[in-house]
C-alpha cells in the first residue's frame, strides 16, 4: 500500500461510517412511507439524507484535493496534472451546471 493510500485509510473509514448512517436513514424514509407518516417528517428526513450524503461528497473532494491532485502537481508529470485538473473541471462543470 502506498504513503499515500496509507493516509487516506481514516477518512475512507469515516465516509463509510457515515455512508452506512445515510443508509438507515434511508430504509427508515422507506418504513415511513410505507406506514403513510406525515409528508413533512418525510421531506424532514429527506432533507437530512441529502445533507449527510453532501458532507461525504465534500470530504472526498477534500481528500481527493489534498491527495491525488498534490500528488500529481509534486510528480512534475505535466500530463497527469492535466488530467486531474481536466478532471475536477469537468466534475465541479457537472455538479454546477457550469
Amino acid at each position: 500500500m502506498t504513503e499515500t493510500h496509507t493516509a487516506l485509510i481514516p477518512a475512507r473509514t469515516a465516509s463509510l461510517a457515515r455512508l452506512k448512517r445515510v443508509e438507515g436513514q434511508v430504509r427508515g424514509i422507506a418504513r415511513m412511507i410505507e406506514e403513510d407518516r406525515y409528508c413533512i417528517d418525510v421531506l424532514t428526513q429527506l432533507s437530512a439524507v441529502k445533507s449527510a450524503l453532501a458532507a461525504v461528497e465534500g470530504e472526498i473532494l477534500k481528500n481527493h484535493a489534498s491527495h491525488c491532485v498534490s500528488h500529481a502537481i509534486e510528480s512534475g508529470d505535466a500530463a497527469d496534472q492535466k488530467a486531474k485538473l481536466n478532471e475536477l473541471i469537468a466534475l465541479l462543470a457537472k455538479h454546477y451546471r457550469l
